[in-house]
């Protein structure tokens, strides 16, 4: 059986899986202090604001959080403001989170986030396309539109190399103990929900720190505004 029938037809990839729950040192060159070799960035290595993703592009919760925040983070990528670093991790529906790595890893290196915007786009069709079987000719499509043939499509899909660089990237994030996504970390710090002080709402939280600002503490949710307001703490933090 090749890869692409396993990945499209069969429980392999998810059997294979050590984590599957959806929810530095030395800084390589031309990087941030915050990342790592192999890691998917766009922004200025020098942005006061490092922000990072552990997602899923199988994963429900960051298909929310990608659509109503990433137009207002990548506002503040064009200014300068924001580095935003991207890691994978296999959640949701394991199958098609694989088969969209893949394909953004073999998409054109200045496509990879067009790649992931697609697929966060188009998640709950590709859930019915997989249920449905046919998933890998929307993938095709979706191969198509950022540039690779067919045949390079299921050149990609059977590529082993490519396959075990996902399974590693998945296998990184769970020994970095990442347990769900989304999950984010910026400039070093995990943002986790927790109760406000008022003790009927969820804010969030750096460490034990709650974020708070001029308009009081910033609520858990993924909305772009809030997302505008921890982008300005942590500026204001690195003193810009």
């Amino acid at each position: 059986m090749t890869l692409t029938r396993r990945l499209f037809s069969g429980a392999a990839i998810a059997a294979s899986l050590l984590l599957a729950a959806c929810g530095g040192g030395g800084a390589p060159a031309g990087q941030s202090q915050y990342e790592r070799e192999g890691d998917h960035a766009k922004g200025p290595a020098d942005a006061p604001v490092v922000f990072i993703e552990y997602a899923s592009v199988a994963c429900p919760a960051c298909a929310a959080f990608h659509q109503q925040a990433m137009g207002t983070i990548n506002e503040y990528v064009e200014t300068g403001d924001v580095r935003f670093v991207f890691r994978e991790m296999i959640t949701g529906q394991p199958r098609l989170a694989v088969a969209g790595f893949m394909l953004a890893r073999c998409a054109p290196q200045e496509r990879y986030f067009d790649v992931l915007d697609i697929l966060f786009e188009q998640q709950r069709a590709l859930f019915s396309a997989m249920q449905a079987g046919t998933a890998q000719q929307q993938l095709v499509t979706i191969a198509r539109s950022v540039g690779l043939s067919e045949q390079e499509f299921f050149a990609c899909m059977n590529d082993e190399t490519l396959l075990q660089a996902v399974q590693a990237a998945n296998q990184e994030a769970a020994d970095a103990g990442i347990d769900a996504t989304p999950t984010f970390i910026v400039n070093g710090e995990r943002l986790e929900a927790q109760r406000g002080p008022e003790g009927n709402t969820q804010v969030w939280y750096a460490g034990a720190t709650m974020l708070e600002d001029e308009q009081g503490p910033i609520p858990y949710n993924f909305e772009g505004d809030t997302f505008e307001r921890i982008i300005l703490y942590f500026k204001a933090r690195a003193g810009q």
